[in-house]
């Protein structure tokens, strides 16, 4: 993925689904409380820098001219250039991306990674498309976004529904077309022989995964104390959700639920995702697995398990299943999906949730690496990848154990004041040029 999860999932529930980019001014204003922030500040730090709004005509397969709706926001470069995916998808719209870019920015602060936030999407189908009007699609959009977009101004990546090819075609766009220049750090997420890094296509996943070991391991979790045999369950199983899945059965966890978008499986005996994944390439979907129970996406979410896993989209977990969940921790590999209410239900009951922001960092992480790989002309094994991974994520973990402790809040509420703190400096010592 990406920066952040590449998956497919439906909403288990729209009665509680708040504007993504207002739920994302509430955490910015919890942590600045504590911060004690000025209102000038929150206002700065809640806006994105620069929104860019498309409208891009196509030449599809029948000769026809469609129109696509595309969207890059540019939340805030205090610490680097941009950095953010783009995903394509039916309901991508305006406030949801101005709140992943937001997202981003926080994300790569956590993490100390020396970026900035951005997001961007189309708003299509890709189903629907064939290979020739997706990759026309992708040469319009990088043609549009033009010098908005560069190695050192404002870095896609992989996100839902997108991937390595799509990658390719941006790097392609931009290079020949537009600098006639091999400009490879202007994307990540390409394929390897791209000048894409190994581990990339696992890394939110291990990095979620990560996280997860060593706030068992550190005794966080109560009543856990390792992987072996704690049971899981995960909704999602693109990108993110399968490798995370893999990573954590073969470290003795019983995975015992996974669903995507059309519904679920379930077996207390635990799922082999290495067989889960083959019978969806067999099928087309990962119902009627055998020895597994089918259920519904919503249900997926309601199963008894130590750990729950969203690894889907937006909004997944809100006030009418929130208290229903019996997890004893959530670890959140998907972007905003509990919402402000469900958080509220999980802290007065005392579940701790790994937030988004620090749990699903590993893609933005390694994708920092690639980054860093194209500009010195080198490549790294995926060991030496994996083994930067882990200690950015271990280290990243603690200072937000350390900050949870410190404000006596949550991990999720620490993680905003490590972050919008790390911003806040950076904007501090640079000043504002006044134009």
């Amino acid at each position: 993925m990406s920066d952040t999860p590449n998956t497919n999932s439906q909403t288990a529930g729209a009665v509680d689904s708040p504007n993504a980019f207002e739920v994302t001014a509430q955490q910015i204003t919890r942590a600045a409380d504590c911060l004690k922030l000025s209102e000038d500040w929150r206002t700065c730090l809640v806006a994105p820098q620069r929104v860019i709004l498309l409208e891009m005509p196509v030449v599809m397969d029948d000769g026809s001219l469609k129109m696509f709706k595309g969207y890059r926001v540019q939340h805030n470069n205090a610490r680097g250039p941009y950095k953010g995916g783009l995903r394509y998808h039916p309901d991508v719209h305006l406030d949801e991306v101005k709140a992943l870019s937001s997202w981003m920015t926080w994300k790569c602060a956590v993490l100390n990674v020396p970026f900035g936030g951005a997001k961007g999407g189309v708003q299509c189908d890709p189903a629907k498309l064939s290979r020739r009007e997706l990759e026309q699609l992708t040469r319009r959009f990088t043609k549009e976004l033009g010098d908005n977009i560069g190695p050192h101004i404002d870095i896609p990546a992989p996100d839902v529904n997108t991937n390595a090819q799509i990658m390719a075609w941006i790097y392609d766009t931009y290079s020949v077309h537009h600098h006639n220049d091999v400009a490879k750090g202007v994307v990540t997420g390409k394929p390897v022989e791209l000048g894409g890094s190994l581990g990339r296509a696992a890394a939110t996943g291990r990095g979620g995964f990560l996280v997860l070991k060593e706030a068992l391991e550190s005794g966080h979790i109560e009543g856990l104390s390792s992987l072996k045999g704690t049971k899981i369950c995960v909704q999602g199983f693109g990108n993110v959700g399968s490798h995370f899945c893999k990573l954590a059965h073969d470290a003795g966890a019983l995975i015992t639920g996974i669903a995507q978008v059309e519904g679920g499986i379930v077996s207390s005996e635990g799922l082999d995702p290495y067989a889960v994944e083959a019978h969806i390439r067999a099928t087309g979907q990962i119902l009627d697995f055998k020895g597994a129970k089918n259920i519904t996406n919503a249900e997926l979410l309601l199963q008894p398990c130590d750990i729950l896993v969203p690894a889907a989209l937006e909004n997944q977990i809100n006030a009418q299943n929130a208290p229903k969940i019996s997890a004893r921790a959530m670890l959140e590999l998907a972007n905003g999906p509990t919402t402000p209410k469900a958080d509220e239900s999980f802290q007065q009951r005392g579940i701790t949730v790994i937030p988004d922001i620090l749990a699903n960092a590993g893609g933005v992480t390694v994708s920092y690496f690639e980054w860093v790989q194209n500009f010195s002309h080198d490549i790294w094994s995926e060991e030496d990848v994996n083994r930067k991974l882990a200690f950015r994520m271990s280290e990243s973990y603690a200072k937000v154990r350390e900050t949870a402790a410190q404000y006596d809040t949550t991990l999720r509420n620490a993680a905003y004041i490590v972050a919008i703190e790390r911003v806040v400096n950076a904007m501090k010592t640079r000043g504002f040029y006044p134009g």
